[in-house]
């Protein structure tokens, strides 16, 4: 008999605290060190030692969960306890066409990315990093898709992290469109704040932080180890270590603001022995997740995990499989947030509009097998059996037509039934299916009289005015 999940979560802990303990964490940033010594934690130059009572302190003034407001309160989400949320794909800087050829993703790709999320309804959250468009200035290019998402989705806003001059005239121009009491009231934008394996938090991702705690706006903090290569081989050893590096990144952000809404999350998996890169789609990613909501749980945390994650090269069968195996990981242990939900490919290397496409008819999968089943007398119809009795049908009854179009989940893209063409069936219903998401897509009205403003704040930030007018017009 193996031991509990309460026993492995305790054990888990114990390991993590004498890591803090004794190998401590690495942080570059001055400021950062200097919060962390003005709230009395050992630091020894860069390097900060916890002790249990101090770091779990800290840590329990976060909420167990939030909510995220979203322009159309129709898209407003809570995060936290047993709710799944999507996010989308995040960071990729090519796109892979349907035979593996890859071509830089261009701005171009980065609005039809944000239509296509912005059209399907299982989505309440938009933008972020959705690609990194080759085709415009690097520097800058986070404040443009910040602008392109607030100016062509009404769902809760995500955007990308970056050094401070990046992303504090983001939180500024938040702050002139929703209005300094709402952001003040609870959280209005998202974003992601990575941590760097071994044991270190960098400069940038402080920054974002800062800035973000600061104004009581939530954030993941995620690690992206890989075990055997910037984590220990063993998977327990790798959880230690994830456990280690997210838990004293909660406590600054509560020293930096308390009550700062944060998630517990891991992009976390092994690392492929024979070619020491990334292995996203493999059982020990999947394993990693289970064990992030677990420990998310353990300390009072909601937890943030990555869903549709393959390292197939194009949208194949190994796409299919892999994808699956992280997405109902996350979606039977309640992982509250799940970034990369749909789309990448390749190691988080590359994305494609196919598997994009691809991905949704997995999570509309998965949607239905977790709405689980009603008991109640219209869904056990006695009558109707009855009426049918031994030598009837039901195919053409009323009740069946009264369920036909609820109970079962419709497929968009898979094939039932005979086919003319089965070979090529699939590509045919994904190319339809992304046409009907794009001509779904309605773009939403936006208030006219703050985009002169906030427009102002970013090209002072160094971004091309010709570029967000032209955005204005996608």
């Amino acid at each position: 008999m193996g031991k509990d999940m309460n026993e492995k979560l305790q054990q888990l802990h114990d390991k993590t605290m004498e890591i803090l303990g004794t190998i401590g964490m690495k942080f570059l940033h001055p400021e950062a060190l200097e919060i962390l010594k003005g709230n009395g934690i050992r630091v020894d130059g860069d390097v900060a030692y916890f002790t249990e009572s101090q770091l779990m302190d800290w840590v329990n003034k976060a909420p167990e969960s939030f909510t995220l407001n979203a322009r159309n309160p129709e898209h407003t989400v809570h995060i936290g306890g047993d709710s799944t949320v999507l996010a989308p794909c995040y960071g990729a800087a090519s796109i892979t066409d349907k035979v593996g050829v890859r071509h830089p993703a261009t701005f171009e790709d980065y609005m039809n990315y944000l239509k296509l999320f912005d059209a399907n309804p299982y989505y309440h959250i938009n933008g972020g990093l959705l690609v990194q468009p080759s085709d415009i200035d690097l520097a800058t290019s986070g404040l443009a898709m910040f602008y392109a998402t607030l100016t062509h989705s009404e769902k809760c806003l995500f955007v990308p992290a970056g050094d401070r001059w990046q992303i504090d005239p983001i939180m500024e121009s938040c702050i002139h469109y929703f209005g300094e009491d709402a952001i003040a009231a609870g959280p209005h934008v998202l974003t992601i704040v990575n941590v760097n394996s071994p044991l270190m938090f960098d400069n940038r991702m402080f920054e974002t932080l800062f800035t973000f705690a600061s104004h009581g706006q939530p954030f993941p903090i995620v690690n992206c180890s890989m075990a055997g290569s910037t984590s220990p081989m063993t998977l327990a050893g790798t959880i230690a270590q994830i456990n280690a590096e997210i838990l004293p990144i909660v406590a600054l952000s509560q020293m930096v603001r308390e009550g700062t809404p944060v998630l517990f999350g891991t992009a976390t998996a092994t690392a492929d022995m024979a070619t020491g890169q990334i292995a996203i789609g493999s059982p020990e990613g999947a394993l990693c997740y289970k064990y992030c909501t677990e420990l998310a749980k353990f300390y009072g945390l909601p937890c943030r995990g990555g869903g549709a994650l393959t390292d197939s090269k194009l949208v194949d069968a190994q796409a299919g499989y892999e994808s699956m195996i992280t997405l109902m990981t996350d979606y039977t242990n309640h992982m509250n947030l799940v970034i990369h939900s749909a789309g990448i490919l390749d190691g988080y290397a590359t994305t494609s509009y196919e598997k994009v496409i691809q991905d949704f008819e997995i999570i509309g999968y998965l949607e239905r097998y977790m709405h689980d089943i009603d008991i109640n007398d219209e869904t056990i119809p006695l009558e109707v059996m009855a009426e049918v009795g031994h030598d009837g049908e039901y195919l053409t009854h009323p009740h069946t037509f009264d369920w036909c179009r609820s109970e079962p989940y419709i497929p968009t893209i898979s094939s039932r039934g005979h086919v003319a063409d089965p070979v090529h069936q699939l590509d045919m219903r994904i190319d339809e299916r992304r046409q009907q998401l794009m001509d779904a897509y309605v773009k939403p009205e936006v208030d006219e009289s703050k985009l002169g403003v906030i427009k102002d704040i970013l090209v002072k930030a160094g971004t091309d005015r010709s570029l967000l007018d032209r955005i204005e017009t996608m």
